[in-house]
């Protein structure tokens, strides 16, 4: 009978150790998930604000104004005079 408590003492023993390296395993993890979750909401949040920024510049770039000035700048185009204007019809 003393040998048999002896065994099943043994086996809750290493029951409990293999239950406390899984606690702690789990923890770990756990808190290596939370860092690298922390890391993804500051990326989320910085990639928020350049979008923002990019859609303000995209706005700036597309004012009619701006892309007036462009043509006739850069492209050398201009309003043709009223004689020049042709309709084509089909």
């Amino acid at each position: 009978m003393r040998v048999f408590g002896a065994i099943c003492l043994s086996i809750l023993l290493l029951a409990v150790i293999a239950s406390a390296i899984g606690v702690v395993w789990t923890r770990h993890e756990s808190r290596v998930l939370f860092v690298e979750l922390s890391r993804l909401q500051t990326q989320k949040d910085d990639l928020g604000v350049e979008y923002g920024r990019l859609e303000l510049e995209q706005a700036t770039y597309a004012e009619p104004a701006r892309i007036d000035a462009e043509a006739r700048g850069k492209l050398g185009m201009f309003t043709p005079k009223p004689q020049d204007i042709q309709l084509v019809r089909r």
